[in-house]
């Protein structure tokens, strides 16, 4: 598995390995990687089944943890920050509880080590209606997801898995449709067991206007990584990174720069 990333700042930085969330890629991380490319050797990686990765059955968080590493090997990469959101947090997790050497310290973006709710089902199969062989514009496909997903900026968010065939005709999904909504229950399961722990320093960065994480969720951070700090970024949804980037950045910079100065 041979995943696509994009790189910011120089080489000689303190690497930090970006993780999406569901349905996104490293493309809705370039703004963000481009601030944190001031302090860090950073590479946003599009995970598999996403972006400009290949796609592949399983998509599990195993499956994306042996390809992360392949990854890391290729790129003679023995250890990094990890910085996950959503999915790609869960991600995170997992590697940093199962192969603590390859980090150098945790980052985690608006999600917590549980099990969550059935939340993408039904846009899975609205975006399986749209006939895209006949597909005219984006505008057009908008519109057709306008009753099942009212919120506009969702729907950007899922247009921007829709690219137009290289023969032009039509427009084609550029996620695995079938291999995440096969693997939906485990991508939202979590990633780690109660034995789990990482002992690892690590931020733990929460919207304080989300939905995905409330205040009994502290209690399952500190059983699993007992030397986490969460840190609330209030007026935020689920994407600091995109709401209130300033201050994320500022956040992320001044946990990891810490940990490099030691």
């Amino acid at each position: 598995m041979e995943l696509f990333f994009r790189e910011y700042g120089e080489a000689d930085k303190p690497p930090l390995i970006v993780f999406h969330g569901l349905l996104g890629s490293s493309r809705n991380w370039q703004a963000a990687g481009a601030d944190l490319g001031n302090y860090f050797h950073v590479c946003c990686l599009d995970l598999r089944n996403h972006g400009k990765s290949p796609h592949a059955f399983p998509h599990s968080y195993e499956a994306m943890m042996e390809d992360v590493f392949v990854w890391m090997d290729e790129h003679d990469l023995d250890s990094s920050h990890f910085l996950g959101h959503s999915m790609g947090g869960k991600l995170a997790m997992k590697i940093a509880c199962e192969r603590p050497e390859r980090l150098r310290s945790l980052i985690v973006v608006d999600i917590a080590p549980k099990t969550y709710p059935s939340s993408h089902d039904s846009e899975y199969e609205v975006m399986r209606q749209i006939d895209l062989s006949a597909l005219p514009s984006r505008t057009e496909a908008d519109r057709f997801l306008l009753e099942a997903v009212p919120d506009w900026g969702k729907r950007q968010f899922l247009l921007t898995n829709l690219a137009k065939r290289d023969d032009g005709n039509g427009f084609s999904w550029i996620i695995n449709l079938d291999a995440l909504e096969e693997n939906q229950r485990e991508i939202e399961g979590s990633p780690i067991g109660t034995d789990h722990r990482f002992e690892g320093t690590t931020l733990f960065i929460v919207g304080g206007c989300s939905g995905y994480f409330s205040e009994s969720d502290i209690s399952l951070v500190e059983q699993s990584f007992p030397n986490a700090i969460v840190k609330t970024i209030e007026g935020s949804g689920h994407n600091p990174h995109f709401e209130f980037r300033e201050e994320f950045i500022s956040l992320v910079a001044n946990f990891a720069e810490s940990i490099e100065l030691g």
